[in-house]
């Protein structure tokens, strides 16, 4: 090409020549580079045709898995009985995973470079954890609580926590309790989830137990007799277990009795109430003693008196 354009240089006589020589060169150089890129451009089409046929099958198959996967959670879903929000909102985020990891890998089979993105999605994820952190361990606890149901609205619980009350309303970051005193308590789902948690609702039957403290020169048979009866007598008290009256410790003051007996939790506090009274007033009515630590406090005037006198 340099020698034509040499060529021509030389042998043009006049100015007009010489330029339609120069657009003739440059039209020729320009033809033959685009020729080449078209070469290029059809090599890589090529070449890439088979990627994007795998990518494509990796699509419609990934989104058939999807569905299946989908379809599997809902169903464990409602044989555990979760919640329905909880359940469309856990769907929600396994859909999403599901389909973002579905499309990096298909870009990735295409050719197309995601190690970037993945960079930058993780440290926008760690930075968002980070800054969430005390949020996101009260919406775990959430959903583990409407997961796995250790109580339910309108169940009475106590946790290690400190919680303690009626369950007025579950939500994702606190639960909802109202207490003995009718004052509402928001109690965060992390801590709650972490703790020991006592559901008095779930149950059937309940234990009451009352400890007395008698003399030593008590019958104990005759108490132990009269404390039977006032239980046998009362038919909210259960059978089985049956109830019953046993010493415990031996104290310096007196003797320790333990009474035991079971009710039907609708009843229990109604029943524990009337059973203490009426424990009480049956005891004293056989005479027994109960013992009492007696204080007394001498003033000035009981300390200058004359013991002699």
């Amino acid at each position: 090409m340099l020698k034509i354009f040499k060529i021509c240089h030389l042998g043009c006589r006049n100015r007009l020549f010489y330029y339609f020589c120069i657009i003739k060169i440059t039209y020729t150089m320009n033809w033959e580079q685009l020729e080449r890129s078209l070469e290029k451009l059809i090599d890589a089409v090529v070449l890439t045709i088979p990627k994007v046929a795998v990518g494509i099958f990796i699509l419609i198959i990934g989104r058939y898995a999807i569905r299946f996967a989908l379809k599997f959670v809902d169903k464990r879903f409602e044989k555990r009985n979760v919640d329905l929000s909880i359940r469309s909102f856990i769907k929600s985020i396994v859909k999403l995973t599901l389909y973002a990891l579905l499309l990096l890998t298909v870009a990735n089979t295409m050719g197309i470079q995601t190690t970037s993105f993945i960079a930058a999605l993780s440290a926008f994820g760690l930075a968002v954890g980070m800054a969430l952190q005390g949020s996101l361990s009260n919406f775990a606890g959430g959903v583990l609580i409407l997961m796995f149901r250790p109580f339910d609205v309108k169940d009475y619980i106590s946790s290690a926590a400190g919680a303690s009350g009626t369950v007025e309303r579950i939500d994702l970051l606190y639960t909802t309790l109202i207490d003995d005193d009718g004052i509402r308590v928001f109690s965060p789902n992390g801590p709650l989830a972490n703790s020991v948690i006592k559901n008095y609702t779930k149950i059937s039957a309940r234990r009451m137990q009352f400890t007395l403290m008698v003399s030593y020169e008590t019958n104990i048979k005759d108490a132990r007799g009269a404390v039977l009866n006032v239980l046998k007598a009362d038919k909210r008290i259960l059978d089985k277990p049956q109830p019953e009256v046993v010493v415990g410790d031996l104290k310096e003051t007196g003797i320790q009795l333990h009474i035991r007996a079971w009710a039907n939790r609708e009843v229990y506090w109604a029943t524990k109430n009337d059973i203490g009274e009426t424990v009480k007033r049956t005891l004293e009515g056989k005479d027994v003693v109960f013992p009492a630590n007696i204080v007394k406090v001498l003033g000035d005037t009981d300390q200058k008196e004359d013991p002699t006198a």
